[in-house]
């Protein structure tokens, strides 16, 4: 990218482009001569070219064939992971990009490394067992992630995070951690089930508060803000 100019209006527009390449989001930046983030003056338009975004499913269960349906519905790259042979088939899951055998901590720990887990990608752990769920939420919580969301009933979750503070998790990290994961639908069936999942994790990229719009006076389509040093901030969004 060339000069804008202005030094400081350069290096205000380098800060906001790579938060936007981190989301995947397009916008319309507008910004004063000398790189103050404002509504009116200079307009730059920044257009992402980014990867598809992940969606990791830990658990080869009837549950994660309806979740994996619901990611490549939403346009997510799908990966099933799960230790047991026997249940991670490619026949079992369809709608899943890719089925991997491997222990999940195992797993997400080799994609970390290699580069594949970004700040878009959304995790959902569904395998319901300590000796699998415990290793790989306490990966999952210390990197940054879109989401992180565990199955189990609330006894569970409880448990489940003793474990986790048992393993030098902080109060912040385990603040991350959406369990009993989804949002109240009143949901029975996995495809259900997988629908509030789904809710969650848009309501939560957006911004959200998952209610009824029927009830609510607010504006119907929530803006995400991109992050600044500035608190007057203009910008125009667009999806990525």
């Amino acid at each position: 990218m060339g000069s804008l100019g202005s030094e400081r209006a350069d290096h205000a527009v380098s800060d906001d482009v790579q938060g936007l390449l981190a989301a995947g989001r397009n916008a319309t930046l507008t910004y004063g001569p000398d790189g103050q983030r404002r509504g009116e003056g200079m307009r730059v338009f920044a257009l992402s070219f980014a990867p598809q975004p992940r969606m990791l499913v830990f658990g080869a269960i009837d549950f994660a064939a309806a979740v994996a349906k619901q990611g490549t519905f939403l346009g997510y790259r799908v990966t099933v992971c799960d230790a047991r042979a026997v249940f991670a088939t490619a026949a079992r899951f369809p709608q899943a990009d890719e089925v991997v055998v491997e222990w999940p901590h195992r797993y997400l720990q080799a994609q970390i490394a290699a580069g594949q887990v970004d700040e878009r990608t959304v995790i959902c752990v569904l395998t319901h067992d300590p000796k699998f769920d415990v290793p790989l939420l306490e990966l999952a919580l210390r990197h940054n992630v879109a989401y992180v969301g565990a199955m189990g009933s609330r006894r569970t979750h409880r448990d489940r995070l003793e474990r986790l503070r048992e393993a030098g998790l902080s109060e912040a990290e385990l603040a991350r951690l959406s369990s009993p994961i989804g949002l109240d639908l009143g949901s029975r069936t996995p495809e259900e089930t997988a629908v509030s999942i789904a809710a969650e994790i848009i309501a939560l990229h957006w911004g959200g508060g998952g209610g009824r719009l029927s009830t609510m006076e607010a504006r119907i389509h929530h803006e995400p803000t991109v992050e600044a040093d500035h608190e007057d901030a203009g910008y125009e969004l667009k999806p990525g």
